[in-house]
């Protein structure tokens, strides 16, 4: 299979553009999508995370809070290693069924917003396409959708790594900045879909 590794930072519209594709006929496969369920109430990861954290790990609902992790993982980095070996795998082995079941499609997307923080990625994709848009956007963005202060959002970005390295890494960029309209975002993902099923057909032919 033909793969690609989209990811971007925080609030750069990176779901956006998979939704797009995902329209046009690849195959989406959201790691983030995959860690949510993980954590929702019920969700396969949340026994061991209650195991782990306490309680105090779930909200009212019985899903992760979110709030309350992410405030302890900014406080003590050793929580996020915790958590990471409780999701990784089973967010790897969730990734990889996704895969196997969508083996039929002309290519696949790997949704991944951490994709080149993880340094895993790059030997299991074709291409790495990052979605792009300047840090004041980003936060703008976040801020609407989310109501996080543009502090708390700013503690974020900083874990991930930085637009130039993000950059560095791309083997195609989709920019999606403030003056972006959405119509300009639709024929930017386009172009590149449709470069991505010549290389897709190549790779099939050459297989």
């Amino acid at each position: 299979m033909f793969r690609i590794g989209l990811t971007g930072g925080i609030g750069s519209g990176k779901t956006r553009v998979a939704d797009l594709l995902a329209e046009w006929g690849a195959a989406v496969i959201d790691t983030d999508a995959i860690s949510h369920a993980l954590t929702a109430a019920g969700g396969g990861a949340m026994a061991a995370i209650l195991a782990e954290f306490g309680p105090q790990a779930a909200d009212p609902a019985g899903a992760l809070d979110r709030a309350w992790m992410r405030e302890l993982v900014f406080r003590d980095p050793q929580a996020r290693t915790r958590l990471e070996a409780i999701l990784h795998p089973r967010i790897t082995a969730a990734t990889n069924a996704a895969a196997e079941a969508a083996a039929g499609a002309p290519y696949q997307v790997f949704v991944v917003p951490l994709l080149i923080e993880s340094g895993r990625w790059r030997e299991r994709v074709d291409r790495i396409c990052v979605v792009d848009c300047d840090p004041a956007t980003q936060v703008d963005r976040v801020q609407r959708r989310s109501g996080l202060t543009p502090e708390a959002i700013r503690r974020i970005m900083a874990v991930q790594v930085t637009r130039e390295q993000r950059l560095e890494a791309a083997d195609d960029v989709i920019v999606n900045d403030g003056a972006t309209t959405p119509y300009q975002l639709m024929t930017r993902a386009r172009a590149l879909h449709n470069r991505w099923l010549e290389l897709a057909a190549a790779k099939d032919r050459t297989a």
